[in-house]
């Protein structure tokens, strides 16, 4: 796919989900990723379920488009192929645990040597540096000791994990910010960098109003269901039907919600503030539902929308996919199998650029070593440095 990362050529060493993710990402910007896997069983992905026709679907999600070569670079000749992709590669990726790379040879420190324009991004569990560096970690680890687990889920019940594997998401949208960061530098005349994410670090990032709160009140905040611990009303309420939610975020939307809700409250010392209404947000909880039990769901968000509060509909994953909002934005999008036909349904690039095609379909994830021959004879073509 042309793009703005057209002719840019990423040697891609990970698996699973975070170095796969950001990859991913690279290529829908118009990257040729080439996937170096473990000879015989690949990436790990390749087994996970669901399957159909014997191929994974999860694999497939995340791994479309790009092309897929085995090497064993503990062999001599799957080297000499190896170091030939590395004098063609801008970027190359990988998510070992630290120090796989260097007793391989292939370390920062050696291929900035040899290739000081090379921009190499590693995502691990914990970084490349710090005391615990080389401990394996995976998504649920760094949730949980990232603090992420602390804040989600119901009050005085148990923590649960985000439904979404965001330690290895968010870790792979850092990575993309850093490789494009240092592919600018590059651009610029400067030598290629190494960038260090770090699975737990990323978790850290997102804690936003949770390290406020701890640091100023010097308590850290619990869960709080879906409602936000500094923001009130921001949270899901009963319909006649079933859960919606509003977020009036701000004075004057709450002012527009209690018009449409014909509550005389925004004058109300205990709610005409959000600091108030947080103090109260039970009660205040309790005066909204109290209308709102009365008509269906979709009478409220109907309502509230034509009144300019934020306010939708709790939708599962099947509902998602068939959101008319989500489909006019083309984040539905089919990826073909070999014969050019729909095989699997997978999330499109919420990336939307002016000059970047948004096709509603995507190639296939590679078999493995697929395209070993077209590599080897694209590598006998082009020049090497």
């Amino acid at each position: 796919m042309p793009g703005p990362l057209d002719g840019t050529v990423i040697l891609d060493l990970t698996h699973v989900l975070a170095g796969p993710y950001a990859s991913m990402t690279l290529a829908d910007l118009g990257a040729r990723v080439i996937k170096v896997e473990r000879p015989g069983s690949g990436d790990d992905t390749r087994a996970f379920p669901p399957f159909k026709d014997g191929e994974s679907a999860y694999f497939a999600a995340i791994n479309h488009g790009k092309e897929s070569i085995a090497l064993d670079l503990k062999s001599p000749e799957d080297r000499a192929i190896f170091d030939r992709l590395l004098a063609r590669a801008d970027i190359l990726l990988e998510n070992y645990r630290p120090g796989v790379m260097e007793r391989l040879g292939y370390g920062w420190e050696a291929l900035h040597a040899r290739h000081p324009k090379l921009i190499y991004g590693a995502v691990s569990g914990f970084g490349h540096t710090g005391p615990e560096a080389e401990r394996p970690a995976y998504d649920m680890v760094v949730q949980a000791r990232g603090g992420v687990m602390s804040i989600t889920g119901e009050r005085d019940r148990e923590p649960v994990r985000v439904g979404a594997s965001i330690g290895d998401i968010v870790a792979g949208m850092f990575l993309v910010q850093g490789v494009l960061a240092a592919r600018l530098e590059v651009e610029r005349g400067g030598k290629g960098q190494k960038i260090d994410i770090s699975m737990l670090d990323s978790q850290l990032a997102l804690l936003e109003h949770a390290i406020a709160i701890t640091t100023v009140t010097g308590e850290p905040p619990r869960p709080s269901g879906a409602r936000h611990p500094s923001i009130t009303p921001f949270e899901t309420f009963h319909a006649e039907d079933g859960l919606f939610v509003i977020a009036a975020g701000n004075d004057p939307l709450f002012a527009k919600l209690c018009t449409a809700l014909q509550l005389p409250l925004a004058g109300d010392p205990r709610f005409a503030t959000n600091p108030a209404r947080c103090q109260n947000a039970r009660l205040l909880k309790r005066l909204i539902e109290a209308v709102t039990l009365d008509r269906p769901k979709a009478h409220w968000i109907d309502l509230l929308t034509r009144a300019g509060v934020p306010t939708g509909p709790i939708q599962n994953v099947a509902e998602v996919l068939q959101d008319p909002q989500i489909r006019a934005r083309n984040m539905v999008v089919d990826i073909l199998d070999r014969d050019g036909a729909p095989a699997y349904i997978a999330a499109g690039n919420p990336i939307k650029m002016s000059a970047l095609p948004d096709p509603k379909t995507r190639a296939p994830a590679p078999a493995l070593d697929e395209n070993r021959a077209a590599i080897l004879a694209w590598l006998d073509r082009a020049p090497e440095d």
